[in-house]
């Protein structure tokens, strides 16, 4: 529950330390005092939305700060613990708002963002506002109070996502299934060029082998010409050759045996010039003997070629970039078959995602089916003890058959009223006048706040437009959920406000130079004297106050 409430800076608030209890905590003021203050400091510590407008004038940031004891709520201390947000004693939520704008949320001193805050405050406290007398005319606040009563809030859940991962299923399917026509006409055209090239089974070094045995081949007369000569000009010639030349050069110098130096080395380097010659002839003559001017292999060489080339330019690359195009072909068929799989696997994706919707689906029917009964007759008791005699409620589940899983489940939720005897029942919305409606609210929120797990309940003058008989029946209700774990009511209402466990009375502070809220826990004098001024007015009679005392005094006996 809330143990301890701290505000600095906020709106009017100066500086405020408010000590809470447990059971039922009565708020009453002035108008204008600043009732609501409090709660909706307490609500930017829960994570609602903030603005620079609420620091006061002349600070420079506000600071709310708000201790719960969570030895009840074993659900909080969870979500802590998976956090490692988990500490001693008391769980601390602190929220600072500067006069730039800037805000910052912290949970038990470590820096968090206001999605954590809002997560664990809706674990922790339950705020009920006078707002919620209009959301009651939305389909969507039926549906959640139904599912809030039944207990079902996780199975509602996974309903949802189930129904949101078929439709995220079903749209990638339809994707890859639109593209089908497209995708067929390139994986034939694929298919077809990458069979041409599988079929052409271009070799790694072929292309350049087969240029230089052509290019050999397409000169064959001009080189055996040239060898010939070459020939005739080393060995072969009679008119003298290079080895006759050398031959007789060395028997010359010869003549003029063990002659060292230079004309030793001249020796030398003509014998060594000899067998090069002799060398050199002996290659030419087996590259003469063995050369094949075959013409039948030169047209296949060209012909080769000119496939080779042929396809190269109608892919418009080089003829070197035939293999690198192929291997990019099969990587892109292959991808486009791996479209034609997931299309497959998908298909029994979504079956599998709509058994289990329909699965969830059936099952959350199932019990919003049986809690609308009894959160209906529930609502009609409370209704006819609030001054609507005669009234009648009832949850229509109205099927939606629908073909595709929906998010909110197989049926719409909508409540239906009759508030006087004899009228039939009809949408709240075609029905309940302002007064009914707030009685009518504040009879669900009563009923759905005893279902609730959460320990700490707010009332935020929720019973606004009710009065009279009706207005103790209210403040009966509320101490009663009091009982059971911690409300804080902020009332107008002497009826309710007598009803309290503890009353805390919020009243303005005047200084010299500015105006500032304050709060006070009454003892039994101050609060029957504030009890008296609600009933009466400023001026206190001993008529109200003896009025006011005897209510205090029945409820407490009560």
């Amino acid at each position: 529950m809330l143990v301890h409430l701290s505000i600095h800076n906020y709106a009017i608030v100066d500086h405020l330390d408010l000590e809470l209890d447990a059971g039922m905590s009565a708020i009453s003021g002035e108008t204008g005092a600043g009732k609501s203050i409090m709660l909706d400091a307490l609500g930017l510590c829960l994570g609602d939305r903030a603005d620079s407008g609420v620091v006061r004038p002349g600070a420079d940031k506000a600071d709310i700060l708000a201790s719960f004891d969570l030895a009840e709520i074993p659900e909080a201390r969870s979500w802590l613990a998976e956090r490692d947000l988990d500490s001693d004693g008391p769980c601390i939520l602190r929220r600072v708002i500067t006069v730039e704008g800037r805000s910052r949320g912290y949970i038990n001193g470590s820096p968090c963002p206001q999605a954590d805050l809002k997560a664990l405050g809706e674990l922790i406290i339950d705020i009920h506002s006078q707002h919620e007398h209009q959301s009651l005319l939305k389909s969507d606040t039926h549906r959640r109070l139904l599912d809030e009563y039944a207990g079902s809030q996780e199975l509602a859940r996974q309903v949802q996502l189930a129904a949101q991962r078929w439709k995220q299923t079903r749209n990638d399917l339809q994707r890859i299934s639109s593209q089908g026509d497209e995708q067929r006409a390139r994986h034939q055209l694929l298919s077809y060029q990458l069979e041409e090239l599988e079929n052409l089974a271009l070799g790694e070094n072929e292309l350049d082998e087969l240029e230089r045995e052509h290019k050999a081949l397409s000169n064959a007369e001009a080189l055996l010409g040239a060898c010939r000569q070459v020939l005739e000009l080393c060995s072969e010639s009679d008119a003298g050759n290079v080895l006759s030349a050398l031959t007789a050069s060395l028997n010359r110098l010869g003549a003029f045996g063990g002659q060292g130096g230079a004309l030793g080395e001249a020796s030398n380097l003509l014998a060594s010039a000899q067998i090069q010659v002799e060398e050199a002839v002996g290659e030419l003559n087996r590259f003469v003997d063995h050369f094949d001017a075959d013409p039948q292999r030169q047209q296949y060489l060209e012909e080769r070629l000119d496939t080779i080339y042929t396809l190269a330019r109608k892919h418009r690359i080089q003829p070197t970039e035939l293999a690198a195009l192929q291997q990019r072909l099969f990587e892109e068929l292959e991808s486009l078959n791996a479209d034609d799989q997931a299309s497959e696997r998908l298909a029994e994706e979504l079956a599998a995602y709509a058994r289990h919707y329909q699965e969830k689906a059936a099952e959350l029917s199932a019990l919003r089916g049986s809690a609308a009964e009894r959160l209906a007759a529930a609502v009609e008791q409370e209704m006819q003890a609030l001054g609507m005699p005669g009234g009648r409620f009832s949850i229509q589940l109205q099927s939606m058959n629908s073909e595709e899983p929906q998010a909110n489940g197989l049926e719409t939720v909508e409540f239906l009223v009759s508030a006087n005897p004899g009228q039939p029942l009809r949408g709240l919305a075609k029905v309940a006048s302002g007064g009914e409606l707030s009685r009518i609210s504040l009879a669900i929120q009563v009923i759905t706040a005893q279902t609730s797990r959460v320990p700490t309940l707010v009332f935020d003058e929720v019973d606004v437009g009710i009065g009279g008989p009706t207005a103790e029946v209210v403040g009966q209700l509320l101490r009663r959920l009091g009982e059971r774990g911690q409300v804080l009511c902020v009332t107008h209402l002497p009826q309710v406000a007598a009803q309290g466990h503890q009353h805390l009375f919020v009243h303005k502070r005047r200084g010299e130079e500015a105006t500032s809220t304050a709060v006070s826990r009454l003892d039994e004098n101050g609060r029957v004297e504030e009890i008296a001024r609600m009933l009466g007015g400023v001026d206190l009679t001993e008529e109200s106050l003896a009025h006011a005392r005897k209510m205090v005094t029945s409820a407490q006996a009560a």
